[in-house]
């Protein structure tokens, strides 16, 4: 003996349409948080690396930030820095590691070995 379905096919079609607007609310809202994440962890990437160029150089803090352009510009468009980056890229694992991973920690000494030819090309 078959059972009737109780909803009409203009009852199902009007929750499938329901459920179907729910989804894509759900995958909307998922989105937002995947942009919000990345945003965050830029900031807080250019945040750990500004402070350690800061840290490296204490000077930067009393120029404007014209001058600190132009500064790194010189210094990052030099061949020394295009070779160390080049090296640690090449070192690099495939997928950027976050401040609170160990591993992170232990590519601080790269990136400053990294900052050695700039430093020392502009010493005469």
């Amino acid at each position: 003996m078959a059972t009737r379905n109780r909803w009409t096919l203009e009852e199902q079609i009007a929750q499938a349409q329901k459920e179907l607007e729910q989804k894509e609310a759900r995958i909307k809202e998922l989105l937002g948080r995947q942009r919000s994440k990345a945003d965050k962890d830029r900031t807080n990437r250019l945040c750990r690396r500004g402070g350690f160029v800061e840290k490296l150089l204490p000077g930067l803090t009393v120029i404007t930030d014209g001058q600190f352009e132009t500064f790194v510009e010189k210094i990052l468009l030099s061949a020394d820095a295009e070779k160390a980056l080049a090296e640690l890229i090449a070192q690099a694992p495939a997928k950027p590691q976050s401040a609170t991973d160990a591993s992170a920690k232990e590519a601080a000494p790269i990136a400053k070995a990294a900052m050695i030819p700039v430093r020392t090309a502009a010493m005469p």
